[in-house]
C-alpha cells in the first residue's frame, strides 16, 4: 500500500501483512502524525498467537484449535495449558500439571481476614479484584518477572487460587462460613464444592452441572484483545508483577460493558416479563429506545460460535436444574430477532452472554456471581497474554498519544483577580 502526504507529495510504500500494516509508515511520512483511533477499532497494538476471531465468519480458535473441538473434547485444564504454552500436553505433562493446580488451591489464612474486613454487603466482584491485588504481597518474589521458575509457580498460584477467592467473596457476601477447597475433586467440581457445601463433609456436585461450568469455562477463557486482556498488557508492560495486573484485568471485566452483559441480559428478560410483551420490547428496540442485550459484538458480524456451544450446554443444564421460567422470553426473543431485517441488516445476532446468564442463575448462582466466574474462566487467557508480552523482544511500556483539544497557552491569573 502506499501512502501519500497530499501537504508534500510526500510518498511512502508499506507491506500489508494479514490485513495490517505498519504505524512506522507515518512516522517516515511525518514524525508528528498521529493515528487518531478512538477504542482501538483499527489499531493492531500487539502480535500474538494465542487466539484468532474471525469475526466476519463467526470462528474462534484457541492455538488453532476450533472452540467447538475443545468445548466437546477437552477440559478446562487441558485448555489452559494449552493457552498458556502453545500445544495440548501429553498425558504425562497433563498428569503433573492437574497435580500443580490442586495442590495449590490453598490460600494463606490472613487472605481470610482480608476478606473479612469488607462491608457487609461488598460486591463479590469487589472483594476479588482487591484480593487478587492482595496476593502480591503475599509472594514478593513474583515481582521476579523474568525468572521463569518464579514465574512458572505465580500462574500456577493463579489458576489454582482464583475459585478459591471467588468462592470465598461469595460465602462472605451470603454470611456463611468459609469452605476449604476438596482437592480429591475436579477443578469445577471442587469449585462448586466450595460454593454449595453446608454441613456434609463432602460435596458431591452433580456430574452435568461440574461438565457444564467446565465448557462455560472453556468459552470463555480466551477473546483475543479485549478489554480486560488489553489491561493486563498495559499493566503488565510496565513489568509489574502477574497478581497486580490480574486484578487490572478483573477490573477491566468487572464494567458491565464487558464482563457484566451476560447479568444486563437477565435484568432485560426480567423487565420484559413474559413472551406476550416481546413483540412490543423489539418494537422499542428498533425505535431506538432501548437495547438488545446479549446480541451483536464489536467482533462477531455473523453468529457468535460460543452461542451456539452454549445454547447445547444450556439444554443440558436445564435436564437437571429444571428450564428457567426466563427461557421461553429468550427463546421468542431469539425467533423475532434472527428473522427480522433490522437485525439481519445490523448482524445483530446471539453472543455468548444471552445464554450464559440463563445457565448461571438455573445452576444457582446469584446475578453478583457472573463476573467473577468469567473471571476465573478468563486468568489463564490473560496470562496466556501476558507471557507473550514479555517474551516480545518489541515489548515497550504501553504509551499510546493523544490528540490534543484544550486550550492554548494562558498565563496564570491571580485568585483576587479571576
Amino acid at each position: 500500500m502506499t501512502i501519500t502526504d497530499n501537504r508534500t507529495g510526500r510518498s511512502v510504500t508499506v507491506p500489508i501483512e494479514g490485513s495490517t500494516f505498519p504505524s512506522a509508515a507515518l512516522r517516515e511520512l511525518d514524525r508528528t502524525l498521529r493515528l487518531y483511533d478512538p477504542a482501538f477499532l483499527s489499531t493492531a497494538s500487539c502480535a500474538s498467537s494465542i487466539t484468532l476471531v474471525d469475526g466476519e465468519n463467526g470462528i474462534l480458535r484457541y492455538r488453532g484449535y476450533p472452540i467447538e473441538q475443545l468445548a466437546e473434547q477437552s477440559n478446562f485444564l487441558e485448555v489452559c495449558y494449552l493457552l498458556l504454552y502453545g500445544e495440548l500436553p501429553t498425558k504425562d505433562q497433563y498428569a503433573e500439571w492437574q497435580h500443580e493446580i490442586t495442590t495449590h488451591t490453598f490460600v494463606h489464612e490472613k487472605v481470610k481476614r482480608f476478606i473479612d474486613g469488607f462491608h457487609y454487603d461488598a460486591h463479590p466482584m469487589g472483594v476479588l479484584v482487591s484480593t487478587v491485588a492482595a496476593l502480591s504481597t503475599f509472594y514478593p518474589e513474583a515481582k521476579d518477572i523474568f525468572d521463569e521458575q518464579s514465574r512458572q509457580q505465580q500462574i500456577v498460584r493463579l489458576i489454582a487460587k482464583m475459585p478459591t477467592l471467588a468462592a470465598f467473596a461469595y460465602r462472605y457476601s451470603v454470611g456463611q462460613p468459609f469452605v476449604y477447597p476438596d482437592n480429591s475433586l475436579s477443578y469445577t467440581a471442587n469449585f462448586l464444592s466450595m460454593l454449595w457445601r453446608i454441613a456434609e463433609p463432602r460435596f458431591d456436585a452433580n456430574p452435568a452441572l461440574a461438565r457444564a461450568l467446565d465448557v462455560l469455562f472453556i468459552l470463555h477463557a480466551d477473546h483475543e484483545q479485549n478489554c480486560s486482556t488489553t489491561a493486563m498488557r498495559t499493566v503488565g508492560s510496565s513489568q509489574a508483577d502477574p497478581y497486580v495486573a490480574t486484578a487490572a484485568a478483573c477490573a477491566g471485566l468487572y464494567g458491565p460493558l464487558h464482563g457484566g452483559a451476560n447479568e444486563q441480559v437477565i435484568h432485560m428478560l426480567n423487565r420484559i416479563g413474559s413472551v406476550d410483551n416481546v413483540p412490543a420490547y423489539i418494537e422499542r428496540v428498533k425505535k431506538g429506545e432501548t437495547r438488545l442485550m446479549g446480541f451483536g459484538h464489536r467482533v462477531y458480524k455473523s453468529y457468535d460460535p460460543r452461542a451456539k456451544i452454549i445454547r447445547q450446554t444450556a439444554d443440558e443444564v436445564f435436564e437437571v436444574t429444571g428450564v428457567s421460567p426466563l427461557l421461553e422470553i429468550a427463546l421468542k426473543l431469539e425467533e423475532i430477532a434472527l428473522s427480522d431485517d433490522y437485525f439481519i441488516e445490523r448482524q445483530l445476532y446471539p453472543n455468548v452472554d444471552f445464554y450464559s446468564g440463563l445457565i448461571y442463575q438455573a445452576m444457582g448462582f446469584p446475578l453478583a456471581m457472573f463476573t467473577v466466574l468469567f473471571a476465573i474462566a478468563r486468568t489463564p487467557g490473560w496470562l496466556a497474554h501476558w507471557l507473550e508480552l514479555l517474551g516480545d523482544p518489541e515489548t515497550k511500556i504501553y504509551r499510546p498519544r493523544q490528540k490534543y483539544i484544550g486550550a492554548d497557552q494562558r498565563d496564570y491569573v491571580s485568585i483576587d483577580e479571576r
